[in-house]
């Protein structure tokens, strides 16, 4: 039996049960690959039944405001991609309705060559092969694939080798199967750590396996440094209302608000937890927070918006302040 008539078979019988699976609605599908980039399914599908609860469809998500979908979002982190759903919809609804090339799909904010193949392939029918974390560690194993997978050499055999194994036949959906089983044999069979080998129904075929690299691939060279940045936040309470302003582009959490960001604690602040570390992709944050009740209100910069301290929910925040907002629930 071939490695794709596996596949195919394999995820006839194992693959999973998701609700975005139950229908070939581009924007139903759309909004789940976005959600789903660099997301657990299990954290990610919460979000997508609420966005579809709220928005029903790319015209409604479309007429809703920035502030609302990053609101929606929160706890997601990698709010770019919120943002570039938000511009995609707009896209979307202005050219009347969803492209139906890989060149039109990858023409949407936000949306690259994996999530392109995706929806063209589960929607569409268009033979297009994903590539994603999880087709690399399989492709890499079961062909014994030293190539590092960041590289430009890397990405464009891995490419070719994945559009290669495409079925050639596209009955029953084959290629949408074909796809979306790579995608579950590798998070559910072909592991990152600790794959169920024993149970692998390419066991035998399997060159990682055979010459003892399957710890050892996919391989991937270290290029980011990551750098260390220190925030000092201050909780105003002044009289029912606190101080917020929104993150500018250009930076970490473009459009999230914050409370006030200061270079000197003032006089007076208590602090409510200190040296709180969060991780980003390329950067570790550490985070000291206070909290500071004037008898004056201060004098902030004109970016700053003042409001009512029960309102705060109503602003989309990032998860470093969610924490800093607990804290200060904690303590009061």
């Amino acid at each position: 039996m071939s490695f794709t008539t596996t596949i195919l078979q394999w995820f006839h019988e194992n693959g999973r049960t998701l609700p975005w699976r139950e229908t070939r609605d581009p924007y139903a599908i759309w909004l789940s690959e976005i959600i789903l980039q660099q997301t657990r399914i299990d954290q990610g599908r919460p979000y997508w039944e609420r966005f579809i609860g709220r928005w029903p469809t790319v015209a409604a998500l479309a007429a809703a405001s920035e502030d609302e979908v990053l609101r929606e979002w929160q706890g997601l982190g990698y709010y770019s991609r919120a943002r570039n759903l938000y511009a995609a919809a707009q896209q979307v609804v202005g050219q009347g309705g969803f492209p139906t090339t890989i060149e039109g799909l990858k023409a949407l904010k936000g949306v690259g060559d994996y999530t392109a193949a995706a929806i063209g392939s589960i929607v569409f029918d268009l033979p297009a092969a994903v590539v994603d974390g999880n087709v690399y560690r399989v492709l890499s194993r079961y062909f014994g694939i030293s190539t590092p997978i960041n590289t430009t050499e890397g990405k464009k055999e891995f490419a070719a080798l994945a559009q290669e194994l495409l079925p050639k036949a596209n009955s029953q959906k084959q290629i949408a199967n074909y796809n979306q089983g790579m995608m579950d044999f590798g998070a559910i069979q072909c592991t990152p750590q600790h794959p169920s080998c024993d149970l692998c129904p390419l066991v035998e075929t399997c060159v990682a396996l055979r010459e003892g690299r399957v710890d050892l691939l996919p391989v991937k060279e270290r290029k980011l440094k990551v750098k260390e940045r220190h925030l000092t936040y201050i909780y105003i309470r002044f009289k029912g209302e606190t101080a917020i302003h929104r993150r500018p582009a250009g930076d970490i959490w473009q459009g999230l608000y914050e409370p006030w960001l200061a270079e000197n604690v003032p006089s007076g602040a208590r602090l409510l937890r200190q040296n709180v570390k969060h991780v980003l992709t390329h950067r570790v944050l550490y985070a000291d927070f206070w909290l500071w009740e004037p008898q004056e209100r201060p004098q902030l910069p004109e970016d700053y918006l003042w409001i009512k301290e029960e309102d705060i929910d109503d602003y989309g925040v990032p998860r470093l302040i969610e924490i800093m907002l607990n804290e200060l629930n904690k303590r009061i």
